[in-house]
Formats: structure tokens, C-alpha cells, sequence
């Protein structure tokens, strides 16, 4: 007999927003019912009640609190989670004195608004529907090893398909670019164009003609006309990387543009009508160039309905294994391997520069290795020079296994499809030796 699956009521005057919170609900196993005001959440709620309500505190007409407060009048057990892109303390106190379950602030966290929900329906881990396990196909050089990676990705597969724009954070070289380029490849506008502008990069008197294009002799030099990269990326996808770099004098002008769709070339009166899903990437906090006064607070919320933040390498070091491999091998222009020991200066070296060091000094390795071995000699001198102190740690440690090794038998266990003598040769070392280390590993997670 089939089970009926719980209905969530999202409530949100933003389309774009009950878009993606409906595809994320319903990747969780949940039908999904939509109202755009608290009026229409109150009479669909009279009409048929839900398992639970996603509500907005900012609507038009009735307020999230006000509605909330005429749920409670003949719905007090209906589990109701406030979201809100103006969290403060006050407004939060106000909420659950109002008998709010939660409360989230904008953007939302994916990984949160899952704990919550299934946690407000009773669903236990083993009962929860998760995102589904196969990613769509990845593109190569991106490589999904470590849970954080994994997560991401999931993120990046739920709000894909939507119009949401989505804002990437995280350090130089973590691969922003490689990402956004997933966000479109995964979206309905695969087909459009992906356009990518590097803020930092455009000079600031020229800027907003790029943006939005200029009509010829529309200044000094405008010796013909231009799109500009809005108009470029109609019906497809806009990249701003280095947003926090966007002048703040041309903020408003972004900002309306993507509020209305609309944009008026430099030196033109006309409204040009623009289709673009907005991806922008920061490697700057963002909050906090808004406290100096740097960067426009509605902005901000206007381009951060979601946020996917990417882990520096350090913190990813599973990672590190796989894309060593994916760089040999687009380097070498032929069969090459990384021994054992350069294998662990990779593992325990700091990247600053994250992947994109990683990337630099693989190639480097592959022009100076004239086998089909890199040692440690072939890496950069800082980088080959940090696998004495991986080893000191680990005498230090009283022979239990370092994190670092621990990471690189896992990984490439999991490369080799579980085969531990093929696993043992890659590594280096005796089978008999893999399996005395996999015990290790065993032990290890078993104790308290």
C-alpha cells in the first residue's frame, strides 16, 4: 500500500524562492503547495492542512508574523519554520514568541533546512529521503572525493535547475569558475551562452558599458556600438567573478537590472529587455565590506538567494589524491604516477593557492620528471620538502596512523575499486602491510 508523502506549504512573494525551496523539498521525498501571500497560505491551510509550512517573514498584505499568528488560532501543533533575508534578534524573539518551530535567515543553508524539516516530520536518518546519490555527469578535472566536495555538489544539482542566482564564495583557486560552469551546464539554459566577467579585471570608467553596452559615440573612443555582457548572455547564464570588486557607485545599476530585467546601454534612452540566471563569485566577505560601507546590502541579498562556499584544499585533503592524478595525466601526455613519497608531500602541504597551485605545480613536476615517476624533487622545493615533518608528526603520534595517511589508503582503496593488492602497489608498500593499516583504520573508528 502505498504511503501518501507529507505535504510542505512554501509561502513566498518571490517566485524564484518557492522555486527553489519547492525542487529542494521535493528532492527530500515531499509534495510541495506554493502561496505567494499570507492570505492564500491561511485559506489553503483551512482547506487542506499541510505537514508543514516554509514562511516568509516579509509579504505583501499580512506580514509572516501576522500569519503565523492566525495559524496558531486553529492550527497550534503545524509545524511552521520562518525564513527571513532580515534576521536580527529581536525579529527571532518575535517569532518564536509567536510560535514559530525555527527560524532560518536568508540565504538559507541547504544542509540546515534539511535537519530541520525532517526533524520537524519525525523522519530519522534512516527514514529521510536524501538527494539522490548519482550526480549528473561531472565535467573532467572536477573530482568529487571528500564528503565536503560531495555535499556541494548535491547543492549545486538541487538549485541547477532554477533561476535562483547564486553567489560562490570561498579562497583564490578553489575552482569558482569551475562551478559556476556547472550551474549552467546542469540548468535548463545549457543550451544558451555562459558568460563570464571578471569585475576586478574591467577598468572601472569602462565598466558599466561592458555590463550593459554602449551605443556608438556614446563617449570618447565608442567608435562603434556594443552588446555588453548582459545582452551577450541573454537566455543564458551571467558569471561575475570578484563581485566585491564592482564599484559601488554602479551597485544600483546591477541591482535594478536584476530586479527588472531590463538595462539601458550607455548613451541610449531605449530599455533593452535581458533573460539572464545571475552566478556571481566572491573571494571577499561580503558582510563585511557591507558593515565598511563597501557593498550595497540589498545587493547582496538580491544576488545571495543561495550560497555554495568552497572548502580550501587544506580542509579537503581527500581531494588532493585524485586531482594530483587528473593533472599527471593531463600533463604528462602520457602514463605517469606520483610515488608514495611525493604523494605525502602533496598530502600535508598548505596550499595557499588551493587548487589552482595544485594544478601549477603537478605541471611543473610533469616538465622535470623524465620518467614515468614524480618523486619529491620534481615538486616545487616548499612542496617537496613537506614530507619529513608528515613523518616526523607521525613517530611523534606513536605510530598511529596521521590523518594524512589515513587519507590517502582510503582514496586510493576507493580508486582501485576496493582491490587491495592493486591498491598495495600503488601505494607503495606490502599487501600484507595495507591490510595491517586498514585494521589500524578499523580500530580506530571503533573506539570512543
Amino acid at each position: 500500500m502505498a504511503v501518501d508523502k507529507p505535504t510542505i506549504l512554501v509561502v513566498d512573494d518571490e517566485a524564484l524562492q518557492r522555486q527553489l525551496l519547492g525542487s529542494f523539498v521535493e528532492t527530500l521525498g515531499c509534495q510541495v503547495r506554493e502561496a505567494d501571500s499570507g492570505e492564500q497560505a491561511l485559506q489553503l491551510i483551512r482547506e487542506r492542512l499541510p505537514a508543514m509550512v516554509l514562511l516568509d517573514v516579509r509579504l505583501p498584505g499580512i506580514s509572516g508574523l501576522e500569519t503565523l499568528a492566525e495559524i496558531r488560532k486553529f492550527a497550534d501543533q503545524l509545524p511552521v519554520l520562518l525564513i527571513t533575508a532580515f534576521a536580527d534578534l529581536r525579529q527571532a524573539v518575535s517569532a518564536m514568541k509567536c510560535g514559530a518551530d525555527d527560524y532560518l535567515s536568508k540565504p538559507v543553508d541547504l544542509d540546515e533546512l534539511r535537519a530541520v524539516i525532517q526533524d520537524a516530520l519525525g523522519l530519522s536518518g534512516s527514514d529521510a529521503k536524501r538527494l539522490p546519490p548519482d550526480l549528473p555527469p561531472l565535467p573532467p578535472g572536477l573530482v568529487c572525493e571528500s564528503p565536503a566536495t560531495r555535499r556541494m555538489l548535491e547543492t549545486v544539482a538541487v538549485i541547477a535547475p532554477s533561476d535562483v542566482p547564486v553567489l560562490i564564495s570561498g579562497e583564490s583557486g578553489t575552482g569558482k569558475e569551475l562551478v559556476a560552469e556547472l550551474i549552467h551546464r546542469w540548468s535548463p539554459r545549457a543550451a544558451g551562452p555562459l558568460v563570464a566577467a571578471n569585475c576586478a579585471s574591467l577598468p572601472e570608467t569602462l565598466i558599466e558599458s561592458e555590463l550593459f553596452g554602449h551605443n556608438k559615440g556614446a563617449f570618447t573612443g565608442a567608435s562603434e556600438a556594443r552588446q555588453g555582457f548582459f545582452r551577450t548572455a541573454h537566455r543564458g547564464t551571467l558569471f561575475l567573478d570578484e563581485i566585491g570588486e564592482l564599484p559601488l557607485a554602479l551597485q544600483p545599476k546591477l541591482l535594478r537590472a536584476l530586479e527588472s530585467g531590463q538595462i539601458s546601454p550607455v548613451g541610449s534612452d531605449r530599455i533593452v529587455e535581458v533573460d539572464v540566471r545571475l552566478v556571481a563569485a566572491t573571494n571577499r566577505n561580503l558582510e563585511a565590506e557591507i558593515a565598511e560601507g563597501r557593498f550595497r546590502d540589498d545587493l547582496y541579498y538580491r544576488i545571495n538567494v543561495v550560497e555554495v562556499a568552497l572548502l580550501p584544499l587544506r580542509d579537503r585533503r581527500e581531494d588532493i589524491p585524485p586531482l594530483a592524478r587528473s593533472f599527471a595525466s593531463e600533463f604528462a601526455g602520457g602514463p605517469v604516477r606520483l610515488s608514495p613519497q611525493a604523494m605525502d608531500c602533496l598530502l600535508v602541504a598548505p596550499w595557499p593557492g588551493n587548487v589552482r597551485e595544485l594544478r601549477n605545480a603537478i605541471q611543473r613536476a610533469c616538465l622535470l620528471c623524465r620518467g614515468d615517476v614524480i618523486l619529491p624533487e620534481h615538486l616545487p622545493p616548499k612542496i617537496g620538502q613537506s614530507a619529513p615533518h608528515a613523518a616526523a608528526s607521525a613517530d611523534e603520534s606513536g605510530g598511529r596512523l596521521s590523518q594524512v595517511e589515513r587519507a590517502t589508503i582510503l582514496s586510493t582503496l576507493e580508486e582501485c575499486g576496493g582491490n587491495r593488492t592493486r591498491a598495495a602497489k600503488k601505494l607503495g608498500i606490502s599487501r600484507r602491510a595495507l591490510i595491517y593499516k586498514l585494521q589500524a583504520i578499523e580500530a580506530s573508528d571503533r573506539s570512543p
